[in-house]
Formats: C-alpha cells, sequence, structure tokens
C-alpha cells in the first residue's frame, strides 16, 4: 500500500483568473494549509509558460523543505515564521541600523526607495509580510520603469523626469535586500523576490579633470577656501568626500620623508593605509590635536558642488564637475602617467580590480596608440 504524501502542492483559481498555490498538510491525523503566495497566470506567450513553470518550481521546492523539516520533528509553520510582522515598521528599522554605519548617499537610497514603496502602495503601512508576495514585487518593479519620478527640490521639475535605469536598480535592489534579510531572519517561509528579473546596469559616464584642466583649476580664485583645498586634497589622494570629512589629524602618520594616511573607509569599513603626496599633505594645512578634524567644514554636498560649478566656469571648463570626480580625477590621472592598474587599484581601495578597470577603459592609451597609426589616406582635395 502506497504511503500518502504528507504534503501536497495544491491549486485554487482567484476571482482575478489567476491560480493560487498552496500547500495541503497531514499531519497526526489533522489537516491545514499553508498559502504560498505564489500565482500561475493564464498562459498566451511564451514568456507566460516559462513563468509559470519557475513559479511552480520554486513551489516544488518550498513543498520539499516542508517534508524535510517533517521528518526532522522541526515542523511548525505559525511558530516557525512570523508573516504577520508589518513590512513598513521592518523596513524602517532597517534604516534606523543602517543611519549609523551607511554613508549619507547609500542611506539616502534606502529612504528613497521607502518614498516610492509608499508611493506605489497607499496601503503600505497596513501591509504584513504575508502580504509581499511574487505578484506585489513584480509590480513595484514596473513601477519603477514606467511611472516613478525623480525628486526634485525645483517644484517646476518635480515629477517630470523618469528614474534613471540605475537609480531603478538602486531602490529594487533595497527592497530585495530587505525581503532577503527577512528570509534569512525567518520572517518569511520564502523569499518573494527571487526569480523576480532585476534591472539591468546601465555605464554611466565618469567625469574627470585632466591633468592640464587640473591645472589651469588651481591657478583659478574659488569662492571658498575650504572647498578648494577638500577638493585639490581628492584629486590628489583619490578619497571621497565622506572619508575627507571624518579624516582626523589621528589618522594622519609621517613615515619618513612620507604621509601616511591610517583610516577606515566609510563606504567599506575597510582599514586602509594611503600614502599620499607632498602637495596633498600641503593641503591639509597646520597639524591639530589628534581628534581634531583636518578638513573642519566643506558645507552640504550641494552647496560645495554649487562652488565647484562656479570655480570650474571661472577656469573655462566646460564639465558638469561634482565632489566626486576628484576621485575620478585621481584614478584618470594616475593611469595616464603610467601607473599600473593593480597599484591604483589598491590606492583606490577598491576590493576588486574589475571596479578599477572602468578608469581604464576611459583612459587607453592602447586604443589612442592604435588610430595614431592609420596612415594618412586622404588628398588635399578631401581635406
Amino acid at each position: 500500500m502506497a504511503t500518502k504524501e504528507p504534503i501536497r502542492l495544491r491549486q485554487r483559481r482567484t476571482p482575478t483568473g489567476n491560480v493560487s498555490l498552496y500547500l495541503d498538510i497531514y499531519q497526526n491525523g489533522r489537516r491545514s494549509y499553508e498559502y504560498l503566495h505564489m500565482y500561475l497566470i493564464p498562459e498566451h506567450t511564451r514568456q507566460d509558460r516559462d513563468k509559470n513553470r519557475e513559479t511552480l518550481a520554486l513551489a516544488e521546492a518550498v513543498r520539499a523543505k516542508r517534508i524535510v523539516e517533517l521528518r526532522e520533528g522541526t515542523f511548525g509553520f505559525r511558530k516557525q515564521f512570523n508573516e504577520e510582522t508589518n513590512f513598513l515598521a521592518y523596513y524602517e528599522q532597517i534604516c534606523s541600523k543602517r543611519a549609523k554605519q551607511e554613508s549619507n548617499g547609500n542611506l539616502g537610497n534606502w529612504q528613497s526607495c521607502l518614498a516610492h514603496l509608499k508611493a506605489y502602495d497607499r496601503h503600505l503601512a497596513q501591509r504584513t509580510f504575508a502580504d509581499i508576495d511574487r505578484t506585489w514585487v513584480e509590480g513595484f518593479r514596473d513601477y519603477l520603469e514606467k511611472n516613478a519620478r525623480t525628486w526634485q527640490n525645483d517644484d517646476r521639475n518635480r515629477g517630470l523626469n523618469h528614474l534613471s535605469r540605475n537609480t531603478c536598480l538602486s531602490y529594487f535592489n533595497k527592497l530585495r535586500c530587505c525581503l532577503s534579510q527577512a528570509f534569512e531572519e525567518r520572517i518569511i517561509a520564502y523569499n518573494p523576490a527571487q526569480g523576480v528579473e532585476n534591472f539591468k546596469p546601465r555605464e554611466g559616464t565618469r567625469m574627470y579633470l585632466t591633468l592640464d584642466e587640473l591645472r589651469r583649476l588651481t591657478e583659478t580664485r574659488c569662492e571658498s577656501r575650504s572647498v578648494r583645498r577638500a577638493f585639490l586634497f581628492s584629486c590628489l589622494t583619490g578619497l571621497r568626500r565622506s572619508d575627507i570629512e571624518r579624516l582626523t589629524w589621528g589618522e594622519v602618520h609621517t613615515q619618513g620623508e612620507y604621509t601616511r594616511l591610517i583610516f577606515s573607509q566609510k563606504k567599506t569599513g575597510g582599514l586602509e593605509y594611503l600614502d599620499i603626496a607632498p602637495e596633498a599633505a600641503a593641503l591639509m594645512g597646520e597639524r591639530g590635536k589628534e581628534n581634531e578634524h583636518v578638513f573642519r567644514s566643506i558645507y552640504t554636498a550641494s552647496t560645495t558642488n554649487h562652488y565647484l560649478k562656479q570655480w570650474c566656469a571661472r577656469a573655462g571648463i566646460q564639465k558638469d564637475i561634482t565632489f566626486h570626480c576628484g576621485r575620478h580625477t585621481f584614478a584618470t590621472v594616475m593611469l595616464d602617467l603610467g601607473t599600473d592598474i593593480y597599484t591604483v587599484s589598491k590606492l583606490l581601495g577598491h576590493r576588486e580590480l574589475r571596479t578599477t578597470q572602468i578608469y581604464a577603459k576611459v583612459i587607453d592609451k592602447n586604443k589612442q596608440a592604435a588610430v595614431s597609426r592609420i596612415p594618412s589616406i586622404l588628398t588635399a582635395e578631401d581635406e
């Protein structure tokens, strides 16, 4: 006589026409159900069939996991998972924890994602994790791609611009990260973002100054001396704004003829040992107390960038330069001067060489040398 399956995958048609998947559980003479918040959609195209196949495979994986838990004696859905946890409160708790360790930029992305989540779902405050299924996650992805608009300080431009592809990727990854953490903490039985197609990153333009432009900038007056010092320091060291703001004199050391910075990157938390050029050391000014900041005030990011734009315009540099371009400038200048890419990677504090290779693509002397070897074929008439 065949043994009866203790857990079966069942289907139930919903009023919307989709098919809801759930587990039919028979244990110790009692029957219970676990709704998976996974749905099969009507199959009109090949993509529909492929999507349903992935959903069924995921549901079967959950069923197999439940059977293992049943056999190991760890079964008990209501005790194991806490899907009635409020989603908004959980997300805000993550933001609060990250506020103590994240850069302002990344924390801002978490908060902006939350603003878009609220715009996407006006009932978000009442949602529990039991309400967050794959359809909901896919809906948020579609919202980011088709309906979401940028938040502008200028009311005349508010809501007029679509989000860039990379911004969509960043915000969607915040939701995925939240759901992954909830899965790891056994808030949810499965991750509804699993299998949902993510945005493909789009390589952006890395604006930088050439060595000649940098010299021209140093010969031009800047309205703010503190912005001038900090930005040139970034161009000569590759340090991010966040690390320059946090740098204290206790992290500045003298080793023979060299000045070395020993500090922890705010973005990665990694401990860095960075030798800096004499001109960069001169920009720091007179040494202060160990706990004093080297660069005391460079204003807010928007104010700093305003001074930089004025400064560049006065120097005749027609580029959209922000403070972070100082880091790009350092990388491209180093490569242009012939520094090997491995050393540049270490100077920038990159964890992976492929991150630095983006700069090598910008400054590719091999390509320049190749096109310069093309012989002249034009006649005087063509010219």
